[in-house]
C-alpha cells in the first residue's frame, strides 16, 4: 500500500515442514517473509518460490544455530534486506532419542544449542529491533508437547523446549511494555520430515494413531494457523502462553504416548 511500510516476519528453520507452512501462511496474511536454511538451500528457494507467488517479497539465508553467538546475525541479515522485523517465529530445531546414562555431552550441547540458545538468540536480536522502531511486534516460540511432558530417551530435548516455554513467560513480562507479545506453539506428532513422514497427508489411511483422541498426526499447516493467529491483531492481548496443536494427546496425562496400539483407553 503507498506510504506504509509493509509488514515482515522472519521464520527459522522455514525450508520445510512447520516452518514452510507458516512462511506461506504469514505471506498469505501480508507479510514479506524471511526464510532460512540449514541442510537444504534448494528447499528453502521453494519455500520463497510460495511466498513470491502471493506477491510478497521473500529472502533468503542460512542459518546453523551451533554456530553461536554468530549465526543470530541473520536476524539483522534478514531484517536489513526486507526493511524491519514485526514478527519472529523461531522454529528452527532438532532432537535426539538417546537414553539418558548414553547421552554424551556434545549431543546434549547441539541440542541446546540448537534449541534453546539459538532461540534466545535470535529472539534477543528480534526484540531490540522492535523496540527501536516502537511498532511493537509479535515473536512466537515453536517449542513441543515436550515442553509440558517428559519423554524417555528425549531429556536434552525436553529440557531445551521446557527451558524456551520459561524464556517465553519472562520474555512476554519484559516485552509487554513496548507492545512486543510473547507466544509459543507446542506441537505433537506433527506430518513433518522431522518426524520421518515427509510432509504426507495425515488423514490419509494408514497414519491412524490410537494414543491421540483426534486417532491422527497433525499438519504442519495446522499449526501454521495457529502461529499466523498469534501474530495478527486479533491475538493483540495474548501473550505468554503456550498452544498446543496436539490432537488432544496432552489432555490423556498419564495414559498418553505414540506406543499405544489399540482404543482400550477410550472406554472405562
Amino acid at each position: 500500500m503507498v506510504g506504509q511500510r509493509q509488514r515482515v516476519a522472519i521464520v527459522t528453520g522455514s525450508e520445510s515442514g512447520i516452518g514452510r507452512a507458516t512462511a506461506v501462511a504469514l505471506a498469505r496474511q501480508g507479510f514479506d517473509v524471511g526464510i532460512t536454511w540449514y541442510r537444504e538451500e534448494s528447499a528453502a528457494e521453494e519455500t520463497a518460490a510460495e511466498v513470491r507467488g502471493l506477491g510478497r517479497r521473500a529472502e533468503v539465508r542460512h542459518l546453523d544455530l551451533t554456530r553461536l553467538p554468530g549465526a543470530a546475525d541473520v536476524v539483522d541479515a534478514l531484517a536489513d534486506a526486507l526493511g524491519g522485523v514485526d514478527v519472529l517465529v523461531n522454529d528452527a530445531g532438532t532432537g535426539h532419542s538417546t537414553p539418558l546414562l548414553d547421552l554424551d555431552l556434545d549431543t546434549w550441547r547441539e541440542v541446546m544449542a540448537t534449541d534453546l540458545d539459538g532461540a534466545f538468540l535470535c529472539l534477543q536480536r528480534a526484540a531490540r529491533r522492535m523496540i527501536t522502531a516502537g511498532r511493537g511486534g509479535r515473536i512466537v516460540n515453536i517449542t513441543s508437547v515436550h515442553e509440558h511432558q517428559p519423554r524417555v530417551g528425549a531429556a536434552a530435548y525436553c529440557a531445551a523446549k521446557g527451558g524456551l516455554d520459561l524464556l517465553t513467560k519472562v520474555a512476554a513480562l519484559e516485552l509487554a511494555e513496548h507492545g512486543i507479545t510473547v507466544n509459543a506453539v507446542a506441537p505433537g506428532e506433527i506430518a513433518t520430515p522431522m518426524t520421518g513422514q515427509e510432509d504426507e497427508d495425515p488423514t490419509a489411511p494408514g497414519h491412524e494413531r490410537q494414543g491421540v483422541p483426534l486417532r491422527r498426526p497433525g499438519d504442519a499447516r495446522e499449526v501454521a494457523a495457529v502461529v499466523a493467529f498469534l501474530a495478527s491483531p486479533a491475538a493483540a492481548y495474548v501473550t505468554g502462553a503456550s498452544w498446543a496443536v496436539d490432537g488432544g494427546m496432552l489432555q490423556m496425562g498419564p495414559m498418553a504416548g505414540s506406543h499405544l496400539t489399540t482404543d482400550d483407553w477410550r472406554r472405562p
